[in-house]
């Protein structure tokens, strides 16, 4: 199976890996990566239209686009993860880098390696596999589909652990006709180990990005893992306990129950998204030492953790060039415009999604932040009232919080979080920004590195 074919084009790990190489190719990512400038105002027009559908027509559209990506069940097989690896590599120009990093997907991360010329190699990909037949509120159920596939896609790769994912809050829409398989690496890939020998340049180092985030999970083999829920808006204990805010999710959707009957968990495990394996680790670690390469472990305790530490170091990064940093692009889940973000000089601040936490991650920060005249807002679009979903009207009065403007940037205030059409809208404003500003010469990780090492959510060391 061509590897561009196993891999889902929807999820954050893809979503970044086209934003940042096409970033270090010197391009932007209109349409989120997924269609050339061209046709950036058809798909937005397409998109518009199924803002407007019916709710019900509008969530099938959504859920179809996703299906469609999805693995046919008896070729779960086929997939070659060392092929896999290869496509990963092949996104970034081939030439020289200071830095590598390998490790946790996060949109932090990736504007801190826009800033550095760095590319980033994921340890997590997201593999959809077409499932029928199987309740989305029914987690045994979907277990149990999940059982074989699980079996096949491990036997013909051996360097993988599988977390099977299901989320019926977040993903509930994309769910209904496809599984959640997350595949991590457990050491590093033959194409990982060529593509740093060949492009690392001499003296350059290796960061693995480690975020520690954890979650209950059930154990169904030695290397396949089932994960119910995953970060957002609601809490691993009301995944697997209920609560007032499941049951009244589920009664908004006509689900017939009051609450979810997971398997009960036997442990937690890095988190399927975000959460990062240290069996990794040995493996970078044995390979940097074999060809002398310099390594430095990144490390923090959950995703957002990440996004004051960067937004700071592009704001004394601008302070240097003598440019107002003054802009903060608060970005969403793989909503992300790093080439843009340097064009308009703006000061990046990564959110994981459209949920309170993420709210309350970005408000924290622009209530410690020197103040922002113009603040713009991205918001991904997921298509439902999930639990935890913070409204329009609250990420109004935060972009309010500039002292001249601000604004959610492409965003229909009427048809969210089923505004579609802002995959697209948000990169098409963001381009119309003045004033501009040429591309900075790249930052040298001893730059960055003190302020990252002096950050107490952040962690640096040598490995």
């Amino acid at each position: 199976m061509k590897p561009g074919r196993a891999v889902a084009s929807f999820d954050s790990a893809t979503g970044m890996l086209r934003a940042l190489s096409r970033f270090l190719a010197g391009a932007d990512v209109p349409a989120i990566g997924q269609a050339p400038p061209a046709l950036e105002p058809v798909l937005s027009a397409a998109l518009g239209t199924v803002n407007h559908l019916p709710r019900r027509l509008a969530e099938q559209a959504y859920a179809f686009s996703g299906v469609g990506e999805a693995v046919p069940r008896d070729r779960v097989g086929e997939i070659d993860a060392e092929a896999v690896a290869g496509w990963i590599t092949g996104h970034y120009p081939k030439r020289r880098y200071p830095v590598i990093f390998v490790g946790s997907s996060n949109g932090a991360l990736i504007h801190l390696a826009a800033a550095l010329d760095a590319p980033w190699l994921p340890q997590t990909l997201l593999i959809p596999v077409r499932r029928r037949g199987v309740d989305r509120d029914d987690a045994r159920g979907e277990l149990a589909a999940g059982t074989e596939p699980g079996r096949a896609l491990l036997a013909a790769n051996s360097d993988l652990v599988l977390h099977h994912m299901h989320d019926p809050n977040q993903d509930r829409l994309m769910i209904a006709g496809m599984s959640y398989f997350r595949v991590k690496w457990q050491r590093l890939p033959l194409a990982y180990r060529r593509f740093i020998r060949d492009h690392l340049a001499p003296g350059g180092i290796v960061v693995t990005a480690e975020c520690g985030l954890q979650w209950p999970v059930t154990r169904v083999g030695d290397r396949h893992l089932f994960q119910f829920g995953a970060l957002g808006g609601a809490t691993a204990d009301e995944y697997h306990r209920g609560g007032p805010r499941v049951a009244r999710m589920l009664k908004r959707y006509g689900a017939g129950r009051t609450s979810w009957d997971p398997p009960e968990p036997d442990g937690e495990a890095p988190e399927a998204e975000w959460g990062f394996d240290p069996a990794l680790l040995d493996s970078v670690t044995e390979f940097a030492r074999q060809e002398g390469f310099g390594l430095r472990r990144l490390s923090f305790a959950e995703p957002e953790l990440l996004s004051p530490v960067v937004a700071d170091l592009y704001r004394q990064w601008y302070d240097r060039r003598g440019m107002p940093g003054n802009r903060l692009l608060a970005e969403c889940f793989l909503l992300m415009e790093p080439w843009w973000t340097l064009r308009t000089g703006s000061v990046p601040f990564w959110m994981s999604f459209n949920a309170e936490g993420s709210h309350d991650a970005l408000l924290s920060y622009i209530d410690t932040a020197r103040t922002y005249d113009e603040i713009r807002i991205m918001l991904f679009s997921h298509g439902m009232e999930s639990i935890g979903l913070t409204g329009i009207r609250s990420w109004r009065e935060l972009a309010a919080r500039a002292r001249k403007s601000g604004t959610l940037l492409g965003v229909d205030q009427r048809a969210y979080p089923r505004d579609f059409a802002s995959l697209v809208r948000a990169h098409r404003e963001l381009s119309h920004v003045r004033p501009r500003y040429e591309m900075p010469e790249p930052l040298a990780f001893t730059e960055a590195e003190p302020l990252l090492q002096h950050t107490p959510e952040v962690e640096v060391a040598s490995a």
